[in-house]
């Protein structure tokens, strides 16, 4: 299979991230076309008794490493949120006096920024990725996300009429986000550890700590600690952001609940997958 990716020599801007190569549907039939792997050989989805096989090209488009995708998408806010803390952006915005910052504030913009050098860090030193690019137009869609909420919580939590909540709340909201935080690294090794360094592993089920008792603990983890920075800093636009990631990632933790039932269904020698929370208990 890895000899017909070489047509980009002939055509350069088709190398072979750009490209996938799958079976044709047969007739009569549904689903998602096979997808071959560079690694096998073109024989091993030949029929038996035939010595022919087609094969369908699709160009993917222009590609980026998720590395790279990852990186930018979080370097945006790592930058954008100290720039209203430090700079005096809000002059633009009609206010001119001087402004004075509350506790709560430094240490919102400390946790902010651990939080996104933590991703940058986890994006190089520990995530390993089943599929190793990503189409370019995702970097302008995620980057949009990320930046555009980065800025918009910074500006209300930096603002100069902001009003800080209780020194126990801060204490609270502060100290929850940064355990889940913790526990979101952990969750991140062991989820590293399921796959090989190529990234190759497939499915398994993900076992050890907060995975005993559900599918997407790095999920879990990920909302409860956005959940402890909005205790803290208690702003409609990071709750906003709340809700809105919160979403996404039941979204993705249910896909991946449904496949991991599917394929561990306790049948033909497959292991059960266990009974467990999807993604935020006690509630789902």
């Amino acid at each position: 299979v890895a000899n017909l990716l070489v047509l980009h020599h002939a055509a350069k801007k088709y190398y072979p991230a750009r490209q996938r190569l799958t079976l044709p549907i047969q007739p009569g039939k549904s689903g998602k076309p096979v997808v071959l792997s560079a690694k096998a050989s073109l024989s091993e989805y030949c029929e038996k008794g035939s010595g022919s096989l087609t094969v369908v090209f699709k160009d993917l488009g222009p590609q980026v490493f998720y590395s790279t995708l990852f990186f930018f998408e979080y370097l945006g806010p790592l930058l954008i949120y100290p720039m209203f803390y430090y700079l005096p952006v809000y002059k633009y915005f009609g206010y001119e006096g001087e402004r004075v910052m509350h506790p709560v504030q430094t240490y919102a913009m400390y946790y902010w920024c651990f939080h996104y050098f933590k991703r940058i860090m986890e994006t190089f030193f520990v995530h390993r990725f089943s599929h190793a690019t990503s189409p370019v137009s995702n970097v302008f869609r995620n980057c949009a996300y990320y930046w555009t909420f980065g800025a918009y919580i910074a500006y209300y939590c930096n603002h100069p009429l902001y009003t800080p909540v209780s020194e126990l709340q801060m204490k609270i909201g502060f100290g929850f986000g940064i355990l889940c935080q913790i526990a979101n690294f952990y969750c991140h090794i062991l989820l590293r550890n399921l796959r090989s360094p190529s990234g190759n592993g497939g499915y398994q089920i993900p076992r050890g700590f907060l995975f005993n008792i559900v599918t997407c603990a790095n999920y879990t983890t990920e909302i409860y600690q956005w959940l402890g920075f909005n205790i803290a800093t208690q702003t409609v636009a990071g709750y906003i952001f709340l809700v809105v990631a919160a979403s996404i990632m039941t979204n993705w933790a249910l896909g991946k609940h449904r496949r991991l039932k599917k394929l561990f269904d306790g049948k033909e020698g497959r292991p059960k997958y266990p009974r467990r929370w999807v993604i935020l208990p006690p509630f789902l």
